[in-house]
């Protein structure tokens, strides 16, 4: 199989740095972007010129622009790209500032937008490319507390949906990752938090048990490299995979659940018809 060019944000740990590795690791080159390139150091010093690392804020339209082009400058073209960008912001819906809230949609849904549109004319010149949207369980259901994190994600899934559709007939392919609870720093370090309202002391707590129910047994993230080459080898790779094991049996709840309440209530939905 002939060697790939990926650009994939969000390098510097987590899910990025692991498929960093595992595509250098197997003989491709890498486009790897992070808000601090120093943070590849060790990569390069390992991989040499297969890797160009790239500071990227990707909020920031002008400069994905300048890094796309400048990866298809030194690489020839761009294969794969990876929108692994983003993190989670905590709090009740009712305690999100606007700084909060814009801020998160600006990293996790503009971001992907502006990676894509990017990468798109030079997939479309090629006649050939996948993009990997990295979404969340919380991107097909939502969960307490993390209200404004499910909104961002559930943007991200719509246009992807609708991105598939338009570019197809390109050869391009758009795949939504929708991983479980892995053991990376998401909830960690990488997280914000929003000021507490006391009001919510007691359901908050309430929401800190149910997701830790949902993390009892976290993801690997080393794990994820085979997966993620599977993935982008397959000849019809899938519109959304879930990385992990738990998230195929929330969203079957979830499904069935609206399923029942649409049919319950179809009644009412035909009558509004006219």
């Amino acid at each position: 199989m002939s060697a790939k060019t990926w650009f994939i944000t969000g390098t510097s740990r987590g899910f990025g740095r692991e498929w960093t590795l595992a595509a250098l690791e197997r003989g491709d080159t890498v486009v790897a972007t992070a808000r601090d390139a120093a943070s590849l150091d060790d990569v390069v010093a390992e991989h040499g010129d297969a890797v160009l690392p790239i500071s990227l804020d990707v909020t920031d339209r002008d400069a994905v622009f300048a890094a796309v082009a400048q990866a298809r400058e030194r690489f020839g073209r761009i294969d794969i790209a990876v929108n692994n960008a983003g993190y989670g912001q905590f709090g009740m819906v009712e305690e999100i500032s606007e700084a909060e809230a814009r801020a998160q949609i600006d990293t996790n849904v503009f971001g992907a937008l502006w990676v894509t549109q990017a990468v798109l004319p030079g997939m479309r010149e090629q006649g050939s490319g996948h993009v990997l949207q990295v979404s969340s369980i919380g991107g097909i259901s939502a969960f307490p507390n993390i209200g404004m994190y499910n909104a961002s994600k559930w943007a991200l899934e719509a246009f992807s949906q609708s991105l598939a559709q338009e570019v197809a007939d390109f050869g391009i392919k758009v795949t939504l990752i929708e991983p479980t609870g892995y053991s990376t720093d998401w909830g960690g370090a990488s997280a914000k938090h929003a000021t507490a309202l006391p009001a919510y002391d007691a359901y908050r707590e309430k929401a800190a048990e149910l997701r830790a129910k949902r993390m009892s047994r976290p993801g690997d993230p080393t794990a994820t490299r085979a997966a993620v080459l599977e993935l982008v080898d397959a000849e019809n790779p899938p519109l959304r995979v879930f990385f992990g094991d738990g998230p195929l049996a929330i969203a079957t709840a979830d499904y069935e659940s609206r399923l029942a309440t649409w049919r319950e209530w179809e009644h009412l939905s035909k009558a509004a018809h006219g």
